[in-house]
């Protein structure tokens, strides 16, 4: 972007910042504070804001994306490549197309079709009508993607391969329906809880966290039970449960990788908040 002038200065964007520089062509430190109201300076700050919120809004649409698996239209990623805060979102994570073919994401072209470094180390170009960022527990041989991405220098800005996954047992019980390992952290206030369940994107319904994970065109919900008591009042992390279309609570062996994966992630997150101050060091 150019020089804009703003009064007797010039200012202009670098790097996400408002610079100044005065009528001589010399790069100030800072904006003098005379021209804080000037319409050129406030209006490169308001650019600066949209572009933070839109940056955002990329990173938690795609994220949406890949927890869902969803199917991208490939015309869809072609019209957004040339946006850098979509591309920067969407390059180098691990994609797959109607044809079979997975691979790092690099390119999206009208003309030529989606670039990927495939699993061979191989650039390819693939004339696909969709692709998937599928979630990291779908992946077969994480392990061997995140040393492959740590080759290719991959740098990934939802952490797709470096995502935390919970695998399901293979045979749970039959009669289980809820997992205990996150349960009994406890909290000095509930309002600490709560506060830790939102800030971390996490709804919070009828003193559950509730996360809703669409997989295969069927909603599960992950629930973990925070409290609806008094906020000041202590409470303890509950057991991780899920419920199906209707709310039918689910037995562990029905719920899906997805949300099994995204649930344990969710009880983990709140757990890890939990107080750990011993009697004796409250003595």
């Amino acid at each position: 972007m150019g020089w804009v002038r703003a009064g007797d200065y010039e200012v202009a964007l670098e790097d996400g910042t408002v610079v100044c520089r005065n009528s001589a062509g010399k790069r100030l430190k800072s904006v003098p504070a005379k021209l804080a109201d000037d319409p050129a300076v406030s209006g490169l700050r308001q650019f600066v804001e949209w572009l933070d919120r839109h940056e955002r809004a990329c990173v938690a649409d795609v994220e949406r994306w890949m927890v869902r698996s969803l199917a991208v239209p490939a015309h869809v990623v072609v019209r957004v490549w040339p946006d850098p805060a979509w591309q920067a979102v969407l390059r180098d994570l691990v994609v797959t197309t109607g044809d079979g073919t997975t691979g790092f994401l690099r390119d999206a072209d009208p003309e030529r079709g989606i670039g990927m470094v495939d699993l061979d180390g191989d650039t390819v170009r693939v004339a696909a009508d969709e692709v998937r960022i599928p979630h990291p527990v779908l992946l077969d041989d994480l392990d061997d993607l995140r040393e492959f991405a740590a080759e290719l220098g991959v740098d990934q800005k939802i952490g797709q391969l470096y995502r935390e996954v919970w695998h399901k047992p293979e045979n749970p019980a039959a009669d289980a329906r809820s997992v205990d390992e996150y349960a009994g952290g406890k909290f000095d206030q509930l309002r600490f809880l709560l506060g830790r369940a939102t800030s971390l994107g996490y709804q919070v319904r009828g003193g559950d966290a509730v996360l809703p994970v669409l997989e295969d065109g069927r909603t599960t919900e992950a629930h973990v039970w925070l409290g609806d008591f008094d906020p000041y009042e202590s409470t303890e992390t509950g057991q991780l449960t899920w419920t199906g279309p209707g709310g039918r609570g689910l037995h562990l062996a029905e719920v899906p990788p997805v949300a099994w994966s995204e649930g344990m992630r969710m009880a983990a997150a709140l757990y890890a908040g939990r107080s750990t101050e011993t009697q004796e060091d409250a003595a």
